[in-house]
């Protein structure tokens, strides 16, 4: 397998389900400005879509969409329990979650990496992210130390992605202390440590 991706962006979370599992695999960083591969190639010519993630599959095929990767890592490494087997109603809260994160998360913090936004629209921003993230922090208050108890899933790998932006466009997190406590619990496994470095991150 190969993975397209750019360093701390969402992509990041399939990196880290990736080596959750112990997969092989290569990484190719993409220019996200223009378009290129690292070897200088375009971008479009794989995913014309332009973003990131990426993964090409060993049969040589391309999947795109965080959710979509992140289930076909976990479903093809059952034995690492990224993510329950179908049946399991703890299955439909680790997509559930997912898609929260997708939608109401990630898609929110998109303006806040725009250099030229004005102070009201970050505030704004940062306010509907304020309010998603208080969801997510009872939640935690409720068990943990990850979003579905005990295990680490897919939805913790996209998860400690997204709260990573925090850091990156300053917001103070220190209003949600269960997702604080989370943080670290998600930071301190092997394999998000790995992805950080493989990254350039740390």
């Amino acid at each position: 397998m190969k993975l397209f991706y750019f360093p701390g962006a969402c992509s990041m979370s399939v990196h880290i389900a990736l080596n959750e599992v112990g997969a092989s695999y290569d990484m190719e960083k993409v220019d996200l400005m223009t378009k290129t591969l690292e070897s200088g190639g375009s971008y479009l010519d794989i995913n014309p879509k332009g973003y990131v993630p990426c993964l090409q599959l060993d049969d040589g095929q391309y999947l795109t969409e965080v959710g979509a990767i992140l289930q076909y890592i976990a479903d093809n490494n059952p034995d690492a329990k990224l993510l329950p087997p179908v049946g399991d109603e703890q299955r439909y809260r680790v997509i559930e979650f997912i898609s929260y994160i997708s939608g109401e998360l990630h898609k929110n913090f998109a303006p806040l990496f725009n250099p030229e936004i004005s102070e009201e629209e970050r505030a704004a921003a940062l306010e509907i992210i304020g309010k998603r993230l208080d969801l997510l922090n009872d939640q935690l208050g409720n068990g943990g130390p990850f979003l579905t108890g005990e295990q680490f899933t897919i939805a913790d790998a996209y998860l400690t992605t997204v709260l990573g932006w925090a850091q990156f466009v300053k917001m103070d997190l220190s209003p949600w202390p269960n997702l604080g406590a989370y943080a670290g619990a998600a930071m301190s496994r092997p394999a998000v440590q790995a992805t950080l470095k493989e990254e350039g991150m740390m």
